[in-house]
C-alpha cells in the first residue's frame, strides 16, 4: 500500500511528494525544495521514517519543480527520470532563475527517460506513466490504478488547469491530455497536483470551468 506525503516548498507553493510502501522503499516526485531549511525538512522526514529513496521522478522540469533535484540526486545517489521532451525546459531553468532573481538553484541533469506505457517500480508498488503534454512539452503523470490516484503535476487543479502562457506550452494539447488521459479514469480517482490541494476526477469532470 503506497503512502503519500506532500510538502509545500518555495515561494511558488509547489507540492513535493514522497511515495513509499511497507518495504520502506520510496520515490520523490518533483522536489521543489529551494531553501536549505526546506531541504532539511525533506531529508529529516525521510530519515525519521527510515525510507530508502530509489528514484527521483519529474512530472516536468519547470523551475519550481526542480529546485531541489540536484540535492536529492546527491543526497540519495539516485537517478533523475523525466520525459525526453523536457530537456529544453530543464536546460533553460538556470537562465530563468537568473532572469527572475531567484538565488540558490543548483543545475541538474536528467539520467534516464520515461515514456507513455512505462512503469516505475519501488518496493512492492508500481506507477504507470502517461504522457500529458500541454503545460510543458514532455509532461508526464504517474497513476496508481489499484489505489486510484494520480500524481499529476501541473495538468489539472481543483477548479483549474495548468498555465499555458510559458514557452513551449500548448493550451489545446493540455485540454486534450486531460480529456483523453485523466477523464477516462473513474470519478473516485484522487488527483495530487503540483500546487493547491488534491481533487478528484469526478469533481473536475462536473465543475471545472475550463473543461465544460
Amino acid at each position: 500500500m503506497i503512502q503519500i506525503t506532500s510538502f509545500v516548498f518555495s515561494p511558488f507553493s509547489e507540492n513535493t511528494y514522497v511515495l513509499y510502501d511497507e518495504t520502506k522503499e520510496a520515490v520523490i516526485v518533483d522536489p521543489g525544495c529551494l531553501m536549505q531549511s526546506e531541504k532539511e525538512t525533506l531529508a529529516n522526514f525521510i530519515s525519521e521514517k527510515g525510507l530508502k529513496v530509489t528514484a527521483l521522478l519529474q512530472t516536468h522540469a519547470h523551475l519550481d519543480h526542480v529546485f531541489g533535484s540536484a540535492f536529492v540526486k546527491r543526497k540519495y545517489g539516485v537517478k533523475m527520470y523525466m520525459h525526453k521532451k523536457e530537456l529544453p525546459v530543464l536546460e533553460a531553468v538556470e537562465s530563468r532563475c537568473k532572469l527572475w532573481g531567484i538565488p540558490g538553484f543548483e543545475p541538474v541533469e536528467a539520467d534516464a527517460f520515461l515514456e507513455e506505457g512505462d512503469k516505475v517500480t519501488f518496493g512492492q508498488s508500481s506507477l504507470d506513466v502517461v504522457f500529458v503534454p500541454g503545460h510543458a512539452p514532455g509532461h508526464i503523470a504517474f497513476i496508481c490504478h489499484p489505489q486510484k490516484f494520480v500524481i499529476g503535476g501541473d495538468v489539472l487543479f481543483k477548479g483549474s488547469v495548468g498555465r499555458t502562457d510559458f514557452p513551449l506550452c500548448d493550451h489545446a494539447a493540455l485540454l486534450n491530455s486531460i480529456r483523453t488521459k485523466f477523464f477516462t479514469l473513474d470519478d473516485d480517482y484522487q488527483v495530487y497536483a503540483g500546487h493547491m490541494e488534491p481533487t478528484t476526477i469526478g469533481y473536475e469532470r462536473r465543475y471545472n470551468p475550463f473543461l465544460k
